[in-house]
């Protein structure tokens, strides 16, 4: 990378930023090292290709401000809501034989070469950058895992990575999964079949008791409705056999009075 030109600026207003900004020019803020902090500016052209790298916020760079340069780490961006365009940066002073502490985005290589992929297998990113402790001297530009011959079921971790001198994980307490090859899922949705379909067509349960118990009533009044008219047809036969029951010995009296 090319050293990065900057000069110094006075603290401005809000107003007077925008001017710069609108003039091609990034606000930046340079600090740390036991040294003041100082106020500079930058071109947005000499920024535009490297800014939205994976690596600008890893990787350590020169900036010359007025003939002196200094080794400088990205801290912090600040982007325009609506454009999405850089409004600001944070550099800091890195220091020989200081340490920092980056997150260094992670590289797959060789993924044609893993039998797991070729059998339909499904590369799952569990960390797509991992927290290391570096020198300022020997910081990583990325973290490589190979995926030859890795087959489904198999997981990458940390322990596989080959990390460069005096560099470790944050995480130290564990072997810690970066990434894994699994099963592919697959979703099969049950066909409906003509008997499922036949039952979901049957009206619910308490419809039919509805129905089955509206015709019991009905049937029930039915009946007591026969009953109640075969019951006044025998009054009306027995009638007629009570005055034939009558014993003759009865009508011999009655004709004698």
């Amino acid at each position: 990378m090319n050293i990065l030109k900057a000069t110094k600026r006075a603290v401005a207003t809000k107003g007077q930023l925008n001017k710069l900004r609108s003039d091609g020019f990034i606000p930046a803020i340079l600090y740390g090292g036991k040294k003041d902090n100082i106020s500079i500016s930058l071109k947005k052209l000499q920024l535009r290709d490297i800014i939205k790298t994976e690596t600008f916020m890893s990787k350590v760079v020169d900036i010359e401000i007025e003939g002196s340069a200094e080794k400088v780490l990205p801290r912090e961006v600040a982007y325009d809501p609506i454009s999405d365009e850089p409004i600001h940066i944070d550099f800091m002073r890195v220091a020989k034989g200081s340490t920092v502490i980056l997150e260094i985005p992670v590289k797959l290589i060789n993924m044609d070469k893993s039998p797991g992929l070729k059998k339909g297998g499904v590369l799952n990113i569990v960390r797509r950058k991992v927290e290391l402790k570096c020198p300022a001297e020997n910081i990583p530009d990325e973290i490589v895992l190979d995926l030859d011959n890795i087959e489904i079921g198999s997981s990458l971790k940390i322990s596989a990575v080959k990390l460069p001198q005096n560099v470790f994980p944050t995480i130290s307490d564990r072997d810690f999964v970066i990434a894994t090859v699994v099963s592919p899922t697959i979703v099969v949705e049950p066909e409906k079949t003509e008997e499922a379909t036949a039952e979901g067509e049957v009206p619910a349960e308490g419809a039919v008791e509805g129905v089955v118990e509206g015709e019991a009533k009905a049937e029930g009044k039915e009946k007591t409705g026969d009953q109640k008219t075969a019951k006044s047809s025998d009054d009306k036969g027995k009638a007629p056999a009570a005055d034939k029951g009558k014993s003759p010995s009865k009508e011999k009296e009655t004709k004698k009075k």
